[in-house]
């Protein structure tokens, strides 16, 4: 384990001996054999996704571990246009340990990040743009039209004629050789998804507080069938915090519009 870090333990199907380490941590969320999409959220135990209006306040250093570990683990980051404005995100960038462990996997040194954006209202001066180690990726449509100095800093993947469609995007993805995505939504981004039948995978972070009335849930927009996800394992750390992970059959086939990976 890393110095500093609060303990997390393996508490189901099989109950672990002791503290899980980094190395052990990525192990046991590992990188999957055929394309794959993870979706990586925290919330309350109430169910809320915010706490005075952001992840953040839900967020814990457990949390943020495992949040590290699985950015680690993907080719490509995705994330809705809207999370990335309010959330403030900057450049996506792997520290020298995670940049090594990458390395030994043969994987580029830094993920690259995927913004998913319908009206392109992006500034190509944030962070996560202009200091990007890595060119970004935008899934957007045909009829959207980019502000001035986006295409300098980002690629623009379109996909439908007005509106993005995930299941070619993710396509288009794979096809680039980014088998590994790993989502971080925001809700509406889940919610469309899970519509699409596209979700592999949730890890969900449960925070022991109760927010209340008033914030959303993690995913939002248009209703859509159950989709039946079995839970494969569940951590604890020290402070109280949950993190379940669910996954589909490993003998699964891939989702709809799921290609092959580069």
């Amino acid at each position: 384990m890393t110095a500093g870090t609060t303990p997390v333990a393996r508490v189901w199907p099989a109950p672990g001996t002791g503290p899980l380490t980094d190395p052990e941590l990525a192990a046991l969320y590992g990188r999957a054999t055929r394309p794959h999409l993870r979706v990586n959220f925290v919330a309350s135990a109430d169910g809320a996704v915010t706490l005075d209006g952001y992840s953040a306040g839900l967020s814990g250093k457990p949390d943020k571990r495992v949040f590290g570990l699985l950015r680690m683990l993907c080719d490509g980051l995705v994330v809705a246009a809207g999370t990335l404005r309010h959330e403030g995100y900057r450049a996506l960038r792997s520290s020298e340990p995670r940049r090594a462990w990458r390395a030994g996997q043969g994987l580029a040194d830094h993920p690259t990040l995927v913004v998913v954006s319908g009206s392109l209202d992006l500034d190509p001066a944030q962070a996560c743009f202009a200091d990007a180690p890595v060119r970004p990726l935008v899934l957007t449509h045909d009829a959207a039209e980019p502000p001035p100095g986006l295409t300098d800093v980002a690629d623009l993947v379109r996909c439908g004629a007005e509106r993005v469609d995930l299941a070619a995007g993710l396509a288009e993805l794979r096809r680039r050789g980014l088998g590994q995505l790993l989502c971080e939504g925001g809700p509406h981004l889940f919610g469309a998804l899970t519509a699409a039948d596209l979700v592999d995978e949730l890890c969900l972070t449960v925070a022991p507080l109760l927010a209340g009335a008033g914030p959303g849930r993690i995913t939002a927009g248009a209703g859509s069938a159950p989709r039946h996800l079995p839970l494969r394992h569940v951590l604890a750390a020290a402070d109280g915090v949950l993190m379940l992970r669910y996954a589909r059959e490993p003998g699964e086939a891939p989702p709809a519009g799921a290609a092959p990976a580069a």
